[in-house]
């Protein structure tokens, strides 16, 4: 089988790195930008509801890279994706300014499923493992680059940080030009064709949509969270940038360890190891201590490497080459309905101290069951 070039498969990367900028580059100037765009009111929906906009086309997103194919649909999205982006800047109002960020979201879950069907195509077994634990690194580590410009540029001016989102038309070039159109890649003739199958760390397809929408809705409530608390302790959007880019380096670093840790420790014992980390980050924000808020950053980064490309991996392994776009658009479905839920915090309750002392409790139980779960497995596979 042909082998994908250094170039295309950094393309690949490139291409993820995308997703995690949809809603987060506006993150540390969102009090500015949405004063400008006339949304002050409801600022926390330019965040959350690209999220929205993912959940409700990823199922047309699944339908059209099954039907055409991942290549031409990743064209499509990127293409609109830089398009509708920036064009936010020229908008003013809440109509047309959230139909925009829904908009915006749906292109993401088309960009984030077919890139992620190619990078099946391109590789199988281990290696696949560790270009998705790859993939993992460049989402977060677009979180780096993006979150810590983003903040930058709306410290000079609101609309700046809109801009990044052209990023998509040059990493279309870099598709165009070093990745090509048909992957030569042999199928994997031990891929499973049911793809509600049980594996031996006893989780199904449901099993992963349902703990990706846990984990992704943890991470990203620290993303909603701390640039508003750290606004009222005095910080500037400067310095909530740089913290949350630095959660997106932790969030590289681990998930380059995920694939080798995986192999020790099985998939639930892993995902159990996530949500400890998530716990012990979640402590941390309950205090307002800059050193405590450094540590939650680590931690947080660590739940997020350790799951999030662990679980994507997981639905690429349980499904078939056939629904394989389904299932990832299902994933993609899951991964933001997790980001949109966080829309709901103020349900929880309006202070943010409380709500993170309530995930604290979340994590350690979720954490127990999916550790209970792989010492069952284990049992009955004996």
């Amino acid at each position: 089988m042909n082998k994908l070039s250094t170039l295309g498969s950094a393309t690949l990367l490139c291409i993820a790195s995308l997703t995690i900028m949809v809603g987060s580059i506006v993150a540390p100037g969102m009090i500015s930008i949405s004063a400008q765009l006339g949304v002050a009111d409801n600022a926390i929906l330019l965040i959350t509801l690209p999220a929205l906009g993912a959940v409700v086309f990823s199922p047309i997103a699944g339908k059209l890279i099954d039907k055409y194919g991942a290549y031409p649909s990743v064209i499509i999205g990127m293409f609109l994706y830089g398009l509708v982006g920036a064009g936010a800047i020229f908008l003013e109002g809440a109509f047309w300014v959230f139909t925009n960020r829904l908009l915006l979201g749906g292109l993401t879950a088309l960009v984030m499923a077919s890139s992620t069907v190619l990078i099946s195509q391109w590789f199988q077994g281990q290696q696949r493992l560790i270009m998705i634990a790859k993939q993992g690194m460049a989402i977060e580590f677009g979180g780096v680059i993006f979150l810590f410009f983003g903040g930058m540029l709306a410290a000079q001016h609101w609309a700046l940080p809109f801009l990044l989102y052209l990023a998509a038309w040059l990493f279309l070039i870099m598709l165009l030009l070093y990745v090509p159109r048909h992957s030569h890649t042999l199928l994997d003739t031990k891929e499973t064709e049911n793809n509600e199958k049980v594996t031996s760390d006893g989780l199904s397809l449901n099993s992963i949509y349902l703990l990706s929408v846990l984990s992704m809705g943890t991470f990203f409530t620290i993303f909603v969270l701390l640039p508003l608390t750290m606004h009222t302790l005095g910080y500037d959007e400067r310095q909530v940038g740089i913290l949350l880019s630095s959660i997106s380096l932790v969030a590289v670093i681990a998930a380059s360890f995920m694939p080798r840790l995986s192999k020790m420790l099985g998939e639930s014992k892993l995902l159990s190891t996530a949500f400890i980390a998530y716990g012990i980050a979640y402590l941390c924000f309950v205090q307002t201590d800059l050193i405590l808020l450094i540590v939650g950053a680590i931690f947080s980064g660590i739940g997020f490497g350790f799951s999030i490309p662990l679980l994507n991996h997981m639905t690429v392994e349980r499904s078939s080459y056939k629904v394989r776009g389904k299932n990832l658009s299902y994933f993609t479905m899951a991964v933001f309905s997790g980001q949109f839920l966080t829309s709901f915090l103020d349900v929880l309750s309006e202070n943010p101290t409380q709500v993170f002392g309530s995930f604290v409790g979340f994590c350690c139980v979720l954490s127990f069951v999916l550790f209970v779960t792989s010492i069952r497995t284990a049992v009955q596979s004996s």
